[in-house]
């Protein structure tokens, strides 16, 4: 039987732990990267390359020609000078073809921490179905790790409510193979309480509110939305690309 974990925050991700076993990893940063990540795929990025900070973004590069490649980040909700902001709405227009060297303050480095992972996918609401689906093709005798990247080491609540979202996916059919941890079960259970409202719950949250100060309100609009991108993005090496796409 396998066992469903879920963490709260990247601090509280222990890289050493997560090489032991076969672990699936399920990274999730719904406000904003693994949204931007997710929607960038679909609007033709050629890969995208997660990194620790904006020195390691400008290193990364060097990989690549120029005219090959997109720097993206920001820090701390603050855009980064000589980047592209990471949304998606700004992003859809520019990535096609291009790599997508992305910096996020939270999304990103959970992504990084957990790469130890025999896989380490990256979801939010957008994906979260054909993710589950994808997980279960895997089998599910193994670990399954779900990780809310959180908000500088607190609970984001979007991220808490993708989980949940992302585990009701997962569980679709279930025939009792799987066992959650009570922080899994707590998000699951938050999710279905809540399961229309996401606009609502990610407009209610700290995020949610800097991005509607913001005018980024249609940011939280696209983030709600369920099962509307069919694109598995999965980390190889230290690139996240298209693993699986599925026709709606």
């Amino acid at each position: 039987m396998g066992k469903i974990h879920l963490l709260l925050t990247k601090e509280e991700i222990d890289e050493e732990k997560i090489k032991e076993g076969n672990k699936i990893v399920v990274v999730l940063d719904v406000l904003l990267a693994t949204t931007t990540i997710t929607s960038a795929l679909h609007n033709g990025a050629t890969e995208v390359i997660p990194v620790m900070n904006s020195l390691e973004a400008l290193e990364a590069a060097k990989a690549y020609e120029e005219g090959q490649y997109i720097l993206s980040g920001e820090s701390k909700a603050k855009p980064i000078e000589g980047f592209v902001y990471p949304s998606p709405s700004i992003l859809r227009e520019k990535v096609k073809g291009k790599a997508l060297i992305l910096s996020t303050t939270n999304g990103t480095v959970a992504i990084r921490k957990a790469s130890g992972a025999k896989r380490t996918y990256v979801s939010s609401l957008l994906n979260n179905p054909f993710v589950a689906e994808k997980v279960k093709e895997q089998g599910l005798e193994e670990a399954i790790l779900v990780i809310c990247s959180g908000t500088s080491g607190k609970l984001s609540l979007e991220d808490f409510y993708g989980a949940g979202h992302f585990l009701s996916c997962l569980l679709e059919h279930d025939d009792g193979q799987l066992k959650l941890t009570d922080a899994a079960m707590a998000a699951l259970l938050f999710y279905k309480g809540n399961a229309g409202d996401a606009f609502e719950i990610f407009r209610s949250s700290y995020v949610g509110k800097l991005f509607e100060k913001n005018q980024f309100i249609d940011e939280l609009a696209f983030a709600a939305q369920q099962g509307t991108i069919p694109i598995v993005p999965i980390l190889k090496g230290q690139k996240i690309v298209a693993e699986h796409s599925i026709k709606l």
